[in-house]
């Protein structure tokens, strides 16, 4: 049996004399041909079509849930459940009016969706200029890493939690749906 082959070669070259430089080179990583059992990372980027896949499949998803809320109306009762929140504890969550709001976003009121929940339409704001950040960087090859620090989450749950707080106060019933 042949012994696995390693990054290092082996070489015949003498030690570096006095006034001469030792060779500096790094060893040779392996390539497909010196291990047939190892599996080297692609050179070539995937084509642009199954870059777009992820993508194209999340907007696909986003867009037939838009598409759902905006033919059933949800102003009507008994085509959703309730918000367990606002049933039991009689306090509206920061989702409240969620689906009035894309409701009326996909029909184009959009004053009628900022009142139904202004968070929400902030929401879908972000989630389109993020969308846009991924498809130019798949058509242009560059992964996409998002990634949000812990300080952000901590905003973002202050954020919901101020605008509960308020949505739920007397001074604040311009937020309530």
């Amino acid at each position: 049996m042949d012994p696995q082959p390693t990054a290092e070669a082996e070489t015949d070259e003498p030690l570096a004399r006095p006034g001469e430089s030792a060779r500096t080179d790094a060893p040779r990583p392996l390539a497909p041909q010196d291990a047939p059992g190892l599996i080297a990372p692609p050179d070539a980027p995937r084509p642009l079509a199954r870059r777009l896949l992820a993508p194209v499949a999340t907007l696909a998803g986003v867009a037939a849930a838009f598409a759902y809320v905006g033919a059933v109306d949800p102003n009507e009762p008994g085509h959703y459940p309730v918000c367990p929140m606002l049933r039991f504890a009689g306090v509206f969550c920061p989702g409240c009016g969620g689906l009035r709001s894309a409701h009326a976003f996909v029909h184009g009121d959009l004053p009628a969706a900022l009142g139904a929940n202004a968070l929400a339409v902030v929401g879908y704001g972000v989630f389109a200029a993020v969308m846009a950040l991924w498809l130019v960087r798949v058509i242009r090859g560059v992964p996409m890493r998002l990634t949000v620090s812990p300080v952000w989450w901590w905003g973002i749950g202050a954020v919901l939690a101020l605008f509960t707080l308020v949505r739920n106060l007397p001074f604040g019933s311009a937020l309530a749906p």
